[in-house]
């Protein structure tokens, strides 16, 4: 059976950052695109970012233009772990984060057919 486990989550002062991980077990890792979505009450899970399963030429990463430049996703597949670095934090990023596995490296949902079970990050202002 997939499990995805998330950790890093936390609380932060605005401006600061975080680096939340994603250890992925029960398949090869390596196979699969990963996700980090984002989620706060009464909304939508939305996409934050997503990492391809890679070829010789490197890794294709996306994001959501509301982390771009301020978020990096990368992967280890020797640790079967999905990272998403967190710098420049705003109150707006408070959210549970939640990573994914999937075929493709989608910003939907139906994308990713394993979640995890989420990690909390808040951001005070």
């Amino acid at each position: 059976q997939v499990q995805l486990v998330e950790s890093g989550g936390g609380l932060v002062q605005a401006g600061g950052s975080l680096r939340l991980s994603c250890v992925a077990s029960g398949r090869t890792f390596e196979n699969y695109a990963m996700g980090w979505f984002r989620q706060t009450p009464g909304k939508e899970r939305e996409f934050v970012a997503a990492i391809d399963a890679g070829s010789w030429s490197g890794y294709h990463t996306y994001y959501a233009d509301s982390v771009k430049g301020r978020f990096t996703i990368a992967r280890e597949n020797a640790k079967s772990t999905v990272f998403l670095q967190m710098n420049s934090l705003k109150p707006e990023d408070t959210a549970v984060y939640y990573c994914a596995s999937g075929d493709l490296p989608g910003r939907e949902h139906a994308s990713y057919d394993f979640w995890g079970q989420g990690t909390q990050v808040t951001v005070s202002s």
